[in-house]
C-alpha cells in the first residue's frame, strides 16, 4: 500500500536520528533548559528577525493549541476561528475541555478576514446582554489552512492590525508552516508571520521531526508565566533536549526549507496530473495537500493500491479527497500514482 493520507507517515529525517544518536549519552539539564534548546531558540529568533522573542518547545499540535489558547484567555472568553479550523473540528473538544468556547466564523476556503473579526466583535458588544455571552478574546488562524490555502501578506497584515485595534491577540497554527513557506504561491515569509501575529508555532511533527512544535511568542504579555501553563497542561517534556536537537537540526542550515520544498514539488506534480486527468479541484492548493474531485468508480480502483483521505462526499458519483505529500515522499510513489491515473477507465 502506498500512502498519501497525511504528512506524518514516516519517522524523522535521517539527520535528526543521527544527531540524536550522536548526543544520546550527553548529559544535559531537563525541561528544555539544555544547550540544544538554547541554541535552537537563538536560531529561531534570528530567522524570525525578533531577537527578544520568547521560544518554547512542545510535543504536538493539539497540546500546543490548547496550551497557548488557555494561557491567553480569561475564563469567560472564547477564541474566534474559521468553522473549518483544526481547533473547531479535529481536536476532540480540547479547547472546550480547558473551559473556553471556539467561536466559529464561516469560511469557504479555511481563512477568515479582518472584516469578519470586526463584525463578530461588534455584534458581541452591541448586544445589550453581552455579559451573558462568551466574549471574543483572541483569534486563531492556520497557515497553511486545513484546506491547503494560504494567507497573503496583505490579508495577514489587515487581520493583525484589526485585531490589535480590538485588543485580540492573533495566534497562528503553523503545524504545516514549512509547506506554506515553501509554496510558490506565497508572498509571506517567516519574518512576516512574526511581525503580524502575537504568537505562532513552527511545526516539526509534520515537517521532518519525530515530534515537536516550536512556539514563538512576540507579545511579552503572553510570554509571562507561559512555562507554568506548559507544565500544568502536561506539555513540559523532561527530556526536553530531544525537542531542541530536532529543531536545531532542522533549522540551523536550511534543512527545514529544503525538505518542505521537496514535498510541495511532489504535490505540484500530483496537482498537474489530477488536472490533466480532468479532475477539478475542491480547493486550489499550492501546498503539500491536494484536493481533487474524483469519480467514485475511480476512487475504488485507486483504493486497491493507495490510501488517501475522503474529504467531502459531493453526490452519488463524485467525492473530494485529499492526497498529502510529505518531506519523505518518494519519487517512485508519485510516479506510480501518476501512471495509474492515466490508466483509470
Amino acid at each position: 500500500m502506498i500512502r498519501f493520507n497525511c504528512d506524518y507517515l514516516e519517522g524523522a529525517h535521517p539527520r535528526i536520528m543521527e544527531k540524536m544518536m550522536e548526543t544520546n549519552l550527553v548529559q544535559t539539564p531537563g525541561y528544555g533548559e539544555d544547550e540544544f534548546c538554547e541554541r535552537a531558540r537563538e536560531v529561531i529568533k534570528e530567522k524570525c528577525g525578533v531577537p527578544d522573542a520568547y521560544v518554547q518547545f512542545l510535543v504536538g499540535g493539539t497540546q500546543t493549541n490548547l496550551t497557548v489558547i488557555a494561557s491567553i484567555l480569561r475564563p469567560y472568553q472564547g477564541v474566534l476561528a474559521a468553522h473549518t479550523g483544526h481547533i473547531a473540528v479535529h481536536e476532540t473538544g480540547a479547547i472546550e475541555a480547558t473551559g473556553h468556547k471556539v467561536l466559529t466564523l464561516s469560511s469557504d476556503d479555511g481563512k477568515i478576514t479582518a472584516a469578519q473579526v470586526q463584525e463578530a466583535y461588534d455584534l458581541h458588544w452591541a448586544d445589550g446582554s453581552h455579559e451573558h455571552i462568551v466574549q471574543p478574546g483572541m483569534v486563531y488562524i492556520s497557515h497553511p489552512t486545513e484546506n491547503g490555502t494560504l494567507y497573503t501578506k496583505e490579508e495577514l497584515k489587515a487581520l493583525y492590525e484589526t485585531c490589535k485595534k480590538l485588543g485580540l491577540p492573533v495566534f497562528l497554527d503553523g503545524a504545516r508552516l514549512g509547506y506554506g513557506l515553501a509554496s510558490e504561491g506565497t508572498d509571506v515569509t517567516l519574518k512576516d508571520i512574526a511581525e503580524y501575529t502575537d504568537v505562532f508555532y513552527i511545526g516539526g511533527t509534520k515537517v521532518g521531526a519525530l515530534f515537536g512544535e516550536a512556539v514563538v511568542i512576540t507579545n511579552p504579555a503572553i510570554a509571562k508565566d507561559f512555562r507554568y501553563m506548559i507544565k500544568q497542561r502536561g506539555g513540559m517534556l523532561a527530556k526536553g533536549r530531544l525537542l531542541g536537537i530536532q529543531f536545531l537540526t532542522l533549522l540551523e542550515d536550511g534543512l527545514y526549507e529544503e525538505i518542505a520544498g521537496k514535498a510541495v514539488k511532489q504535490a505540484m506534480r500530483l496537482k498537474e496530473a489530477f488536472l490533466e486527468k480532468g479532475y477539478p479541484l475542491f480547493y486550489n492548493s499550492y501546498t503539500n495537500q491536494q484536493f481533487p474531485i474524483i469519480p467514485k468508480q475511480h476512487l475504488e480502483q485507486l483504493k486497491e493500491k493507495y490510501s488517501f483521505e475522503l474529504w467531502a462526499p459531493l453526490d452519488d458519483e463524485y467525492s473530494a479527497v485529499r492526497f498529502c505529500t510529505s518531506w519523505a515522499t518518494k519519487d517512485e510513489n508519485v510516479d506510480a500514482l501518476i501512471a495509474d491515473l492515466d490508466n483509470l477507465d
